[in-house]
């Protein structure tokens, strides 16, 4: 092996640029070339790809999103597809590929090591919703975004007397929403893994006020039920002064904490090792804070479980 690629596919995440550097430069490290490919797995069957030195991942590690940049790309479940990434790959002389994202890119990691092309994956995704692994990169940052948007949000409910419904990402899981509403105090959480009655909860929030909470936070996730539907439903029901946010895509954004950039560097750089071993069609993960690898197939029957106990925690300290 001489060459490794790197490519970022799916949603970005904050932390990804910390993984590339790390995967640069620990194959840069171990004498290989390095070669970036832009837009994922679309960059890669169009060619977009070039370089990496040591320069072009120097003041990397603080950055939020992806140099890389990311698209979404479901042609490359199809085989003529995957081999038009391989004569890519061939013509640009590079013999394995670390790809950083969710499901979706996983799978075309498998297709990739199927092929002859080894290739590992690495965990980029808000939503912590990968087997395997007890944090995703980027989600330690998705939730610190949405604590601190919440304890403004929260002023202005104070200063109002308001109640604020807030969405947070969360298409099939409710990890962000359940570990925000712990550490912003909010009063009642609903995510997609637990029903919920509108009802009830209309009741919760009135029975609060005569409590003396005459402003509260509600989090939702975003599979669970959107902002302005749980406002709009809850005010159908007698619930005054309310309104709805939606932090949509600045879940994503900013510059991630200190925690992603370490495991992002971690999962990195033993990715490289897992290549440098011959090593394909693995998943990198952390679990009780040990680096580990999974064949990634075995994600793909393996459903990632979210910690209930949150949702246990965040109900008992409510009011």
């Amino acid at each position: 092996m001489k060459r490794i690629g790197i490519l970022t596919s799916g949603g970005d995440a904050p932390g990804m640029n910390a993984a590339i550097r790390a995967v640069a430069r620990k194959a840069l490290s171990a004498n290989l070339e390095v070669c970036g490919i832009n837009y994922g797995y679309k960059g890669l069957v169009e060619g977009n790809i070039f370089e990496i030195k040591e320069k072009e991942v120097s003041d990397l590690i603080q950055l939020g999103g992806t140099m890389l940049y990311t698209a979404r790309y479901p042609e490359f479940a199809e085989e003529q597809t995957q081999l038009k990434a391989i004569e890519q790959l061939k013509n640009n002389g590079i013999d394995a590929l670390v790809t950083i994202g969710g499901d979706g890119t996983y799978h075309g990691a498998v297709k990739l090591t199927e092929h002859g092309y080894n290739a590992i994956g690495v965990p980029g995704t808000i939503d912590n919703d990968i087997p395997f692994t007890d944090h995703t990169i980027g989600f330690n940052t998705a939730i610190q975004t949405s604590v601190e948007e919440i304890d403004r949000i929260r002023d202005t409910a104070k200063s109002h007397s308001r109640i604020f419904v807030v969405e947070v990402m969360g298409r099939n899981s409710g990890e962000i929403a359940l570990r925000t509403a712990v550490a912003s105090g909010s009063q009642v959480v609903v995510i997609p893994e637990k029903p919920f009655d509108v009802d009830q909860i209309a009741e919760t929030i009135k029975d609060a006020r005569l409590r003396g909470h005459d402003h509260q936070i509600i989090v939702t996730a975003e599979g669970a039920i959107h902002a302005q539907d749980l406002t709009e439903q809850l005010s159908n029901r007698g619930v005054e002064n309310i309104r709805g946010v939606s932090l949509g895509h600045v879940v994503r954004g900013g510059s991630p904490t200190a925690y992603d950039r370490v495991i992002a560097a971690r999962m990195g750089s033993y990715a490289v090792e897992l290549l440098l071993n011959g090593q394909g069609g693995q998943a990198v993960g952390i679990e009780n804070q040990i680096i580990t690898h999974h064949p990634i197939i075995d994600l793909f029957n393996t459903k990632a479980v979210t910690d209930l106990s949150m949702y246990e925690l965040a109900n008992t300290l409510s009011y």
